[in-house]
Parts: C-alpha cells; structure tokens; sequence
C-alpha cells in the first residue's frame, strides 16, 4: 500500500498563463470525478483520494509547479503537520535530550525550521487535519507511549521554558532600533551578559543600533540573546551563517555551554564541521524540498553524518540520494601540477583610510583551484577584486592575460528577469548543452528554478544562481567569494564536486574563498591563508601545499582534523581528547596523508 501526496507549488502555478493542462487533461477530471477543482484564487486544488497517480498532470504543467509523490503507507499515520491543501507536510519530529545537542540535517525546504517551531511551541501541529485542527488532548494522545508525550505536555501547559535563535537574524533590526547593549541587558537573565560579550567577541558591537551590525555581528547578537534567556531548552536555527570560522567556533563553544550546564539543545546547521564539532546526536531530515519532509531516527553525530553522505538509511532501508557523497583519502598536493602560471603576481600592497592589505608574491596555475580561508575583514574580498581587475593595487603587478569569470560576495537581485533568461545570456545562448546540464544545472538543481523572477529567490536558491551563472560564462578563471553562504549542506558538497569537475575537465582554473573548512577541503589543491587585525590590516601567505595551509590554519584555530575511518572524511577532534592531544604534540593539526 501507498500513501498519496500531491503537492502544488503555489509561486510556480500560474493558471492565467497556461491552458488548464492539469485540470483538461486528468482522466479523473474526464471520468467526472472531482479529482481537481480549482480555489478561490483560480489555483487547482488536486485531491489525494481520488488521484490515481498517473503523472500526467506533472508532466504537462508548464511550470513544473506539481507533484505526484507516492510514499509508503505507515507514514500516513506520522504526520505531523501540513501547511493548507497541497501543501507542505512534515512527518515525524526529532527528540530534544536533556545534557545534550541534537543537530538537524538536510536539504533546504525539508522541514527543519518547522520541526524547531514546532517543538518550541510556536506552531500548533495540526496532524494533517487542515479544516478541523486537532486539541491538545489528541495531539498529546498521539504521542503516548514516546519520549515528546511529556514535551507537549509541558508546551499545553506553558511549564516549558524556552529561548529559541531565529534563522533571520535581519529581524532583530526591525523589531529593536537601539542599541545593541540595551537589548543584551533586557535579556541577561542569567547574569552571563559580560562573560557572553567577550567570548562571542562583541564588544565593539554594543554602542552601535542593531541597524548598524553587520550580518555576523547580528548573528552573534542573537545566539547570545538566546543564550542569556534561563530556559529549559535552546534552538539554535543555522547559528553560523555571516560568520567567519573563528567566530563559529566562539559560537560553538557558547552553544555547548549549554548542554553541559544540562539543558537541552536542538540545533539546524549546514557546516558540517561546525555541525560535527558540537553535536552528540543527529536526526536527517530528507524528501522532496518544498513538498515534504520526514525525521529520521535518532543517530550518533558520527553515524548520522555518515549516513547523510552515504545517502541510505539502513534502519528504515530508505534511500534518499542516488550516490553516496565520496571524500578522496589524500590531499592533492599544489606543487604536483605541472602546467604553466596564468596569473602571476608580485608582492602586492593596497591601502584605504582604515585598512591595510599585503599579499605575498604568488601565482595560479592552468587547472589549479586556490581555496582561502581567514577571518572577516582581512582583505579576502579585497584580493579577489584585485585578481579579477575590479580593484587596482597602491604597489606591486598582477600579470594576467586569463579571462576572469567573478561571482562576488554580496548578490543583489532587484531584478524581474526570470533566472532562465539571466543562465541563457551567460552562457552565450549555449543553456541547453548537453555538456552543461550534466556538469552544471542538473548537479546544483537549478532547473527548477527557470521560471521564478530573480526578486523572488531565497537566499539558498540566489546563491545556486549566482554560482551557476559564473561558472557558466566562458572564462579562464572562476573567482567565487563566499559561494556555500545560505546553501545546505547537500548543495554545498555538490558545489564543491561540480566545480572539480568543471574546472579540471575543461583545463580551467579556480580562486574559492569560504568559511567552511570542509568545503574547502574537498575543492583545493592549493591554500592561501589570510591573517591580520580585523578591519586593520590584512596579511595574505604566497598559494601553499594543503597540507602545509591546513595545519597553519588550523595551528591558529586551535583544532585538530583526523579522518573518519569509513568514509575518509574531515572530522574535528573533541578539543582535550587523547587523539587531539596527539596530534597537537606533532604540530600535525590536518588529518594524516600518505606521507605519514
């Protein structure tokens, strides 16, 4: 038996500009059941019961705006809630531990941010039932005999105390117009205030208005706002994004304060080495974005985050990826490339009123990827432009005769044109090659996304596009500034295997500047590491071997990287283990090569 879920992705439908095929062509419709009937907006609602999952309704509407999803059977009984009649639905929840984080993992659009609304209280499951919303007696009975019956219980009653840190962080501007010290002090239940300050680095943040803060400061703001409350139970939604490594670990640090003070914590986060670092237990969430999502059970963080990359459950022998994700054991080693420079720069120095930049004497080869990492406000970006001839150097020569293709690190998208029209242009009307939607647009999923105006994308899907629109010009060098920001996990590490293949394979070469270290990982062959005073002055190494880079970043980080034994991928050290202790004692800070 199966359970029937149609879904209708209500920005794609646009009945005005189609001819009905849904509704014409239904053979439900023909046979004069009311299999689709159309709303008080002119939109179809389609009904479950009487679809026959014939498909052709998905295949012939226009804008790919419905699904006909067939799952099994007992989920019916696991449902959780759905927004509105084929909407959304989420299937089962994680489980809260107390002393504990519990970390949520998946794609954008599963449901992560509705299951920590959910057990935070903020919505009211409605089980599926969208007419005639359940009480808290049957919701409650639901869950008898389960570890959330005393959850809900708590949430019916408002004996459970919670702090919750949003995603949007840009929201704390528009509900506070002071300053940022004031809004600590409202919040400092604890009396922690000035121990947060300083271990989330925000003391330069507290005379300015929160519509001053800059993302990152913003974010930090807020997960000590979060923090400061005196509650039971902590949600933490995607707490690294604006962040620089450092500061996502000054995060982490105060986050595991936390569950070590006993309280529990549930956390979303897309860094898998942030994600990996604090979690004791994981739940993926997997299905299809925008149309449902189901919790898995509960995992060790290790196995968990094996399993994401494997994408196969084995308790529920489902499996939600095609491929597993695949790590190579080795590190490629910079110096090994044997192809000629095609940028080659002196020392280079620039200079503004309040800041300094010094890079030393470098170059990039045909085929190599050059990643870089640092903190904010060190230059990073400054380099970039300077590479790609948007900046112009105060002292020292940047010899390029490469073609440069730059996605840089802010996006704006003011603009009506749909995301088609903007991929077709850059890639010189060359789209629909099979050559380029097999190493690019089937890869980052960006298909689906054609028909929508480039103002209506979110974060994640604006990055995907912007991604895809540099790596689809025709260029020498693809130069992309913070490229993973907004992006989950799974379209990071595509990313990352999408530009592998798409540079190496056509001779081309690369300059990648992010905050996730795993990322980077996966994609360098080279590592510029950038140091300095923030906002101050800014010192950038010549390109190094990744072995080299990695252990002098990490070196500065304080943590230590070792290999999973399955799968071969980066994992952090518990900081104080025998492994960590280890490592540090032979300045061996990245994972051990073949060298060794």
């Amino acid at each position: 038996m199966v359970h029937r879920i149609a879904v209708l992705d209500r920005e794609r439908c646009q009945p005005k500009k189609c001819g009905l095929e849904c509704y014409r062509l239904c053979p439900g419709v023909k046979m004069g059941d009311k299999t689709i009937i159309f709303g008080d907006d002119g939109k179809p609602v389609i009904s479950e019961e009487l679809c026959t999952g014939c498909g052709i309704c998905t295949k012939k509407c226009p804008f790919d705006s419905i699904m006909i999803i067939n799952l099994a059977e007992e989920l019916k009984e696991d449902k959780i809630h759905q927004y509105g009649f084929n909407g959304f639905r989420l299937y089962r929840l994680p489980i809260p531990r107390k002393g504990a984080i519990v970390g949520l993992v998946g794609k954008n659009g599963a449901g992560k941010t509705t299951a920590l609304n959910i057990l935070s209280g903020k919505i009211k499951p409605n089980m599926g039932m969208i007419e005639n919303s359940p009480d808290w007696d049957l919701i409650i009975d639901h869950f008898q005999g389960t570890e959330l019956k005393d959850h809900f219980e708590k949430i019916c009653s408002k004996e459970l105390v919670v702090s919750f840190k949003p995603q949007t962080v840009y929201d704390l501007a528009k509900v506070w117009k002071n300053d940022s010290l004031s809004l600590l002090k409202k919040f400092d239940e604890k009396g922690t205030m000035d121990e947060l300050i300083e271990n989330l680095n925000l003391k330069e943040s507290l005379r300015k208005l929160t519509k001053e803060l800059s993302g990152g400061e913003l974010q930090r703001l807020a997960v000590a706002i979060c923090a400061l409350k005196n509650a039971d139970i902590y949600f933490f939604d995607e707490p690294s994004s604006y962040n620089d490594i450092y500061q996502r670990l000054s995060v982490a640090k105060v986050i595991s304060g936390l569950a070590k003070e006993g309280k529990s914590v549930l956390l979303v986060e897309h860094d898998l080495t942030v994600l990996d670092y604090l979690s004791d237990y994981v739940h993926i969430l997997y299905g299809d974005p925008g149309a449902y999502g189901i919790v898995s059970g509960v995992m060790s963080a290790r196995v968990g985050i094996n399993t994401l990359l494997d994408g196969y459950l084995p308790a529920e022998n489902v499996r939600f990826r095609d491929n597993p994700i695949t790590f190579d054991v080795y590190a490629p080693m910079g110096d090994s490339l044997q192809t000629p420079n095609i940028i080659e720069y002196m020392d280079l120095l620039k200079s503004y009123p309040n800041f300094k930049l010094k890079v030393s004497t470098g170059s990039l080869k045909e085929g190599e990827i050059i990643g870089i990492l640092g903190g904010n406000a060190l230059g990073k970006t400054t380099f970039m432009k300077i590479i790609a001839g948007e900046e112009k150097t105060d002292k020292g020569e940047v010899k390029c005769k490469a073609r440069i293709s730059y996605k840089p690190q802010y996006l704006n998208a003011e603009s009506d044109e749909d995301v088609k029209t903007l991929l077709d242009r850059a890639s010189g009307g060359n789209l629909e090659s099979g050559l380029i939607q097999s190493l690019i647009i089937n890869p980052l999923r960006v298909r689906k996304l054609y028909d929508k105006p480039l103002k209506d994308l979110s974060g994640g899907e604006l990055q995907k596009v912007a991604v895809t629109a540099c790596l689809l010009r025709e260029a020498d060098v693809y130069a992309l500034d913070e490229p993973s920001a907004f992006m989950d996990v799974e379209d990071r590490i595509a990313f990352a295997k999408v530009v592998q293949r798409f540079v190496k394979s056509r001779g081309k070469s690369a300059i990648i500047v992010d905050h996730d270290v795993q990322l980077i990982d996966i994609v360098s062959d080279s590592l510029m590491i950038f140091t300095g005073e923030q906002g101050v002055k800014g010192e950038a190494t010549s390109p190094m071997e990744k072995e080299e880079g990695m252990n002098t970043f990490l070196k500065d980080l304080g943590i230590t990287y070792r290999r999973d034994v399955d799968t071969g991928r980066p994992r952090v050290n518990k900081p104080g283990s025998k492994l960590d202790r280890d490592q540090k004692g032979r300045e061996s800070y990245y994972y051990l090569s073949k060298r060794e």
